[in-house]
Parts: C-alpha cells; sequence; structure tokens
C-alpha cells in the first residue's frame, strides 16, 4: 500500500523536478556543444588559408618556374592568407650562392611572404649565417612543419 507521504501531487513535484534537470543538462551540453563546433569552424577556416611550401630541391629552373613563382603569387593575389616558405636541404646552399634567387625571396618577403630556413640544414652546407643575414628565420624546422600539418595548413613539397 501507498503511505501518506506518496500521494500523486508529490510524484508529480518530483517528475517536473527531474525533467527541469535533466533540460538544463540538455540545454547545457547543446551550448557546449555549439561552442565547440565554432571554435573547429574558426581553427579550419584559418588553417584554410595558410600555405606552407617546403622547398628541398637544389634545381634553379623548379625554383623560379614553380616555387618561388606560386608561392609569391599565391600571397600576392590573395590565393592563401599566409604563405610560409621552409628552405630545407639542397635549396639552403643554392640560395647562399644564386644571386638572382636572393633577390626573388626578398621581393616575397616584402610582399608579407614568410621565409624560413631549417638551421640543421644551413649548418650541414655552412650557409647558416648567409641566410640569417638575408632576414630570414633560421631555426629547427622539424617541430614547426608538424605543427602545419596537424593545424590542417595546406602543405606542398618541392
Amino acid at each position: 500500500m501507498a503511505s501518506d507521504s506518496e500521494t500523486p501531487v508529490n510524484d508529480l513535484q518530483t517528475v517536473k523536478k527531474y525533467t527541469m534537470k535533466i533540460k538544463s543538462i540538455v540545454l547545457l551540453a547543446t551550448v557546449v556543444m555549439l561552442s565547440f563546433q565554432s571554435t573547429m569552424a574558426t581553427q579550419e577556416d584559418s588553417s584554410a588559408e595558410k600555405l606552407v611550401i617546403v622547398w628541398t630541391s637544389d634545381d634553379p629552373y623548379t625554383a623560379e618556374r614553380m616555387v618561388l613563382m606560386y608561392g609569391h603569387a599565391a600571397k600576392n593575389y590573395g590565393w592563401f592568407e599566409e604563405v610560409t616558405l621552409i628552405i630545407w636541404g639542397p635549396s639552403a646552399k643554392m640560395v647562399a650562392e644564386n644571386i638572382k634567387i636572393q633577390e626573388k625571396l626578398k621581393a616575397m618577403q616584402e610582399d608579407g611572404v614568410e621565409i624560413r630556413a631549417c638551421i640543421v640544414c644551413a649548418n650541414m652546407y655552412e650557409v647558416t649565417e648567409e641566410l640569417k643575414g638575408m632576414g630570414f628565420d633560421v631555426q629547427g624546422m622539424g617541430k614547426p612543419l608538424t605543427e602545419y600539418l596537424k593545424g590542417g595548413a595546406h602543405v606542398l613539397t618541392f
């Protein structure tokens, strides 16, 4: 038998109380999910505007007719908001020795292309000071490249 304290009114109040708690939890979960989706969309939008070119070739024709030409145009024509060129491996030595390539890189820098270089490669080719003297960001590039890849940047390699 039901006791006097278990009246239909008390059961109804309990149901209403728990219904309100459930609605509050659902509302909070919805707000959190929408906030998370908004944050992810913002991150995806910003990474969609980031181009990173990893340049390893020491071929001057590839440099002039593809790497530098496309990288510069991508910035100048607004194809990407941010353009970063990473000098890696044999391209470091070629940059240090080729005045024409240096001039093109300087023009790219002036137009807003970020020029970076791998310090390990620069040290192996004994051109670290030359690259730093050109105003390039010369440092370890393994971690930054990994961050670009994990962050969703568009990465081209030559």
